[in-house]
C-alpha cells in the first residue's frame, strides 16, 4: 500500500478533549489559553541533531535494578518502531519511559497512596531507536490505580511514553494501554480522544508466546509521529 508523503492539517477528533470531564488535575496540566505560532529561526530547525549525546540512553532494562535485583510483578517485553507520517523509521529517536509498579504506584514523592513500594523498581527508562527505527524496553506489568479526587475512577494498566528526535522541538509524550484490559473501555484519558481508530492505536500488540525468547510476555507497539496515523499525544 503506498502511503501519501503530504497529510492534511490534524484531525481534532485525533486529538484529546481538554479539560478532561471527571478529571480535575487537566486544569493544572494544560495551558489555559490556545498555543500561538511562532516563525522557527534555523536553531530549531536544525538541531541539535542528535540528542543522545546530552541524554545518554541505556536504561532500557526495568525490571533488573542491579545482578540479584529483580522488579515484583509480571515480566514483559515492550517493542516497537518509531516511524515517520510517511512510515519512513526514525533512526536515534531518544523513547522514554516511566510508569507504575506492580502494585500501581508510582516511585514518586507526590504518590503517597496506600499501595505498596518495589525497592527494586525506579520505573523510568530510556532507550534510542536503531538504524530501522526500532526501540525496546524489558520491565514489568505495572497495576491499576484509583485516581485521587475524580470519584470510583480507576486507570487501567499503561505504560508513559516520550519520543524526542531527531531534533528537540520534535516530541510526542503519550500512553501505550495493554489489549483487552477491561478498565481501558472506561478511562477518562484515553477516551478523551473522540476518534476510535486513533484511541486503537494507543493500545500496544499482543506478541504470541512462541514468538517470545525468554520468560517476557511480549507486546509490540509502533509509534508514528505525524501525519493521519499518527499516535495521538495523551
Amino acid at each position: 500500500m503506498m502511503i501519501p508523503d503530504r497529510f492534511d492539517p490534524v484531525d481534532p477528533a485525533t486529538q484529546p478533549v481538554v479539560p478532561i470531564p471527571g478529571y480535575p488535575n487537566t486544569v493544572t496540566r494544560n495551558p489555559s489559553r490556545p498555543p500561538f505560532r511562532r516563525v522557527l529561526t534555523r536553531t530549531e530547525l536544525t538541531g541539535p541533531l542528535d540528542l543522545s549525546g546530552k541524554l545518554r540512553p541505556g536504561d532500557d532494562n526495568l525490571a533488573v535494578l542491579a545482578p540479584g535485583r529483580m522488579a515484583q510483578g509480571q515480566l514483559i517485553h515492550v517493542g516497537g518502531r518509531v516511524l515517520d507520517e510517511d512510515g519512513r523509521p526514525v533512526a536515534g529517536a531518544i523513547v522514554e519511559l516511566w510508569q507504575a509498579n506492580a502494585g500501581g504506584r508510582y516511585f514518586h514523592p507526590i504518590d503517597t497512596r496506600d499501595a505498596p513500594l518495589d525497592p527494586d523498581f525506579i520505573g523510568n527508562g530510556r532507550t534510542r531507536s536503531d538504524s530501522a527505527g526500532r526501540f525496546a524496553f524489558f520491565t514489568i506489568k505495572p497495576g491499576a490505580y484509583p485516581v485521587p479526587n475524580s470519584g470510583r475512577w480507576w486507570r487501567p494498566p499503561h505504560i508513559h511514553i516520550s519520543v524526542l528526535g531527531p531534533g528537540s522541538l520534535m516530541r510526542l509524550v503519550t500512553q501505550m494501554y495493554f489489549p483487552g484490559d477491561p478498565l481501558n473501555a472506561i478511562d477518562r484519558i484515553l477516551n478523551s480522544v473522540p476518534d476510535a481508530a486513533a484511541r486503537a492505536r494507543c493500545i500496544a500488540g499482543f506478541v504470541s508466546p512462541e514468538a517470545v525468547e525468554g520468560d517476557w510476555q511480549g507486546f509490540t507497539h509502533d509509534l508514528v509521529l505525524r501525519g493521519r496515523h499518527a499516535t495521538p499525544p495523551l
